[in-house]
């Protein structure tokens, strides 16, 4: 089965559509995360150490399974030379 097919098929299913649409927003952020860090050359190691927490709270981060607050998210941010940017669409 191809993608699109399976696509179609889990899409139909409003619960699972949903829970998809609430996870878009995290993978993304991840993603960008990643990017940056990778941008500037930096360890999860190194970032850790530029904001003060641990190499182990960016591995959970990046492998989507913690939660950060804003101010965490502001912090690597910044330390990444972005700026972060929340809307609601």
């Amino acid at each position: 089965m191809k993608w699109s097919q399976a696509k179609s098929i889990i899409l139909k299913n409003e619960a699972v559509k949903n829970e998809l649409k609430m996870n878009e927003a995290e993978y993304k952020i991840i993603e960008e995360i990643i990017m940056a860090r990778k941008e500037k050359k930096l360890t999860q190691k190194d970032l850790a150490e530029l904001i003060g927490t641990k190499q182990s709270n960016i591995s959970r981060l990046e492998s989507g399974n913690y939660n950060p607050s804003l101010d965490f998210l502001n912090k690597i941010a910044l330390a990444v030379g972005k700026e972060l940017e929340v809307r609601m669409v």
